[in-house]
């Protein structure tokens, strides 16, 4: 079925039309962007926003006051909850989670406690992978299938393990860079990177 309703996305006026299936759930005030697909069972709460062209996998849940850029994939049964902000071009891999607070408890109320946590353009988080809240996925980086994430991860960084250390970098492309003399280069699509001040730059 095709939703058309006139709505404020990143503060920019336009008619949405998306795609939902119908045993999904989508509270009237949710915005969702042109061109963004709902796959069965999903839930998304008020006060969500969701960008264009975006691709939501089947059972995923989205918390009221979730942040979705453009062009996001979020593949199936995934639960964002408030204070997860995703910008453009991100992947978030089946069965990965995220959390919200740091040290919770079933019998205390921790609503004021949630933690932010920043998912950066273009950044892959992969399978069965954790986001204990707080932190920042850089743009570009990679989060290793399984992974569980304790700190924040530069862009173009590749993590791995439990918890997650740094196991090198990748490209734009998803490619793994080569150290070369002073350099990083993908053997892929041919980007050259350079380091400054601890931190990789595509170099232009």
């Amino acid at each position: 079925m095709i939703l058309t309703f006139q709505a404020v996305l990143f503060g920019e006026n336009s008619e949405m039309k998306y795609w939902a299936h119908e045993t999904s759930i989508i509270d009237e005030d949710a915005v969702i962007g042109d061109n963004t697909h709902v796959w069965q069972f999903c839930n998304i709460m008020s006060d969500v926003r969701i960008g264009d062209s975006c691709n939501i996998g089947q059972n995923v849940f989205i918390e009221s006051g979730v942040r979705i850029g453009n062009r996001v994939k979020i593949k199936n049964n995934i639960a964002l909850y408030k204070g997860v902000i995703c910008e453009n071009d991100v992947f978030l891999g089946p069965n990965c989670v995220f959390t919200n607070v740091t040290n919770p408890r079933g019998f205390l109320e921790k609503k004021t406690e949630f933690k932010e946590t920043l998912i950066k353009q273009g950044a892959t988080i992969g399978a069965n992978s954790t986001l204990i809240c707080g932190h920042i996925i850089g743009r570009y980086a990679m989060v290793g299938a399984g992974s569980v994430v304790t700190h924040d991860v530069k862009d173009y960084e590749l993590v791995l393990g439990n918890p997650a250390r740094h196991a090198g970098y990748v490209c734009r492309c998803g490619e793994r860079l080569k150290a070369k003399a002073a350099a990083y280069v993908c053997s892929c699509c041919k980007r050259i990177y350079e380091m400054k001040d601890n931190q990789i730059y595509l170099k232009e």
